[in-house]
């Protein structure tokens, strides 16, 4: 072994992130300007490319373009989107567009910009192992190096789990069978659909609604019979007002977190609107396209809501589909070439995890305890992303609660905020007993700001103590009262340092 090597089997980071989907790549942009704070993101493909199974040219995302990865932390980042429309020639064109919806595949592009400039990303590194060394303190991450073959061991002091979600599949599903498919991988299948005679999507989020608008399209080109089939009591829209986009905020988090379990199971069974509907506009481009379709040609189309797939019978010819209708209680059937199913994505447990799992805290459902930092371990030193869909709420999938969650999970790791972290930013208040701390709206409440430029501090990022590692963001203190009305006073404070960078 080489003095180098040995020297690099010695580092410590300070953190270490293993998967790098966009939640951990924007913890990584929001890290690397932080001085002295060393820290090291993996993941086991070669570079970065986000959901390529659904790059589909129409589709576009569901949060607006400040849902990047730095914005809602720090809005000055070399990082933001609008840096990189103005970096690659796309800012005016951007402007012109008048649309804060960006395609995805334009944000896939942004996260491949943003991924190729930052020194703390590994690409080509699989994760095998983590276990613990009680004695120092310190995890022990290895895996081999996909380029290379070689094995390493990485040590880090914290971990942040980013591996994503994987496709979910029904009970029993063949998906060994070509002809059944989930949406993950449509991109990749599509030529091979459109071969065959008939075929069936399956489920009521936007993916399923984006396969079925893409496939429709070109129906009549190539006469194949196209299906859309559903559980749900219909095509549900997403909940899109500016009234319910507040429960996505900290408000909201704090709110939910607090409930019980049995409370939180409840709720987010019948919040499904928020955060797994379809956009209401491609809704609206479905009907308008099948309307065009018929005055052009014949074609063959069915939609029908209210049936639950219970079994895929694979016969050498084609696929029969078997439903059970929902409201009626009859069976049904249906012959196709193929199926593709929107059926979602769940989270596993990664099984690298296995030495350290008597470390991880379960709620009584078998599920991750996730605290209000997002960590999950006894010694509050794992965190995760994507996760707390039943402890936070439907933020959790959000990307625009990204830079959020990253703050929060900052904050525990260094013991100071590097970023500001917003607490109260909605005019609803969901906790009946926060009613009478509620803080007045208006021009006399809103802080002043401080425009001092920016600095990270350049000691230890480890130390808890608050005289010990000075905070980016101090303690606001009242500055002035100014008057708010007849008879009322009201304190003006000095807002925190604003970022730049």
């Amino acid at each position: 072994m080489t003095t180098q090597q040995r020297e690099m089997d010695r580092e410590i980071f300070d953190l270490l992130g293993i998967g790098i989907a966009p939640f951990n790549l924007g913890l990584a942009a929001l890290s690397e300007p932080i001085d002295g704070f060393n820290c090291l993101f993996l993941d086991a493909k070669t570079s970065f490319d986000w959901h390529p199974g659904m790059l589909l040219k129409s589709s576009r995302l569901q949060t607006p373009f400040m849902s990047d990865l730095v914005t809602m932390a720090d809005p000055t980042s070399r990082y933001s989107y609008l840096n990189f429309a103005k970096k690659t020639g796309r800012l005016y064109p951007f402007y012109i567009r008048e649309n804060f919806f960006l395609p995805r595949h334009e944000y896939n592009l942004y996260c491949q910009w943003v991924s190729q400039q930052l020194s703390n990303l590994k690409f080509g590194f699989k994760v095998t192992q983590v276990d613990y060394n009680a004695g120092e303190s310190i995890y022990r991450v290895t895996g081999f190096d996909r380029r290379s073959g070689k094995t390493h061991t990485y040590q880090c002091r914290k971990l942040v789990l980013g591996t994503g979600t994987e496709p979910y599949l029904p009970k029993d599903c063949p998906i060994q069978d070509a002809r059944v498919m989930h949406t993950a991988s449509y991109m990749q299948q599509k030529t091979y659909l459109q071969s065959q005679s008939a075929i069936t999507v399956i489920g009521s989020g936007q993916s399923a609604a984006e396969v079925f608008y893409d496939l429709l399209q070109d129906i009549d080109t190539y006469g194949y019979q196209l299906n859309w089939m559903t559980r749900s009591a219909r095509f549900y829209p997403l909940e899109y007002t500016k009234l319910t986009l507040e429960m996505t905020s900290p408000d909201y988090v704090d709110y939910f977190h607090e409930l019980t379990p049995e409370k939180r199971c409840a709720l987010i069974a019948s919040q499904k609107s928020l955060y797994k509907g379809i956009n209401a506009e491609l809704i609206n481009d479905i009907y308008d396209l099948l309307y065009q379709k018929r005055l052009i040609a014949d074609f063959q189309c069915q939609l029908m809501t209210n049936v639950a797939l219970t079994r895929i019978q694979t016969d050498p010819d084609a696929l029969k589909l078997h439903f059970q209708h929902q409201e009626q209680n009859a069976p049904l059937s249906q012959t196709t070439g193929a199926v593709v199913l929107g059926t979602g994505y769940h989270y596993r447990l990664p099984q690298f995890i296995k030495d350290i799992k008597q470390q991880i805290e379960f709620d009584d459902a078998g599920q991750l305890a996730v605290q209000r930092d997002y960590s999950i371990d006894i010694r509050g030193d794992i965190f995760v992303q994507n996760v707390g869909l039943h402890t936070h709420g439907v933020s959790s999938p959000d990307l625009g609660m990204g830079c959020y969650r990253n703050g929060i999970i900052l904050k525990a790791v260094l013991g100071y905020a590097p970023y500001h972290i917003e607490e109260h930013i909605a005019f609803q208040t969901f906790d009946p007993a926060k009613l009478a701390n509620h803080q007045p709206c208006g021009a006399n409440a809103i802080n002043t700001l401080n425009l001092n430029p920016k600095h990270f501090p350049k000691t230890s990022p480890h130390s808890n103590n608050a005289d010990a590692s000075p905070h980016l963001y101090p303690t606001q203190t009242p500055t002035s009262s100014m008057s708010a009305g007849a008879g009322t006073k009201m304190s003006v404070l000095m807002a925190p340092n604003k970022e730049a960078q």
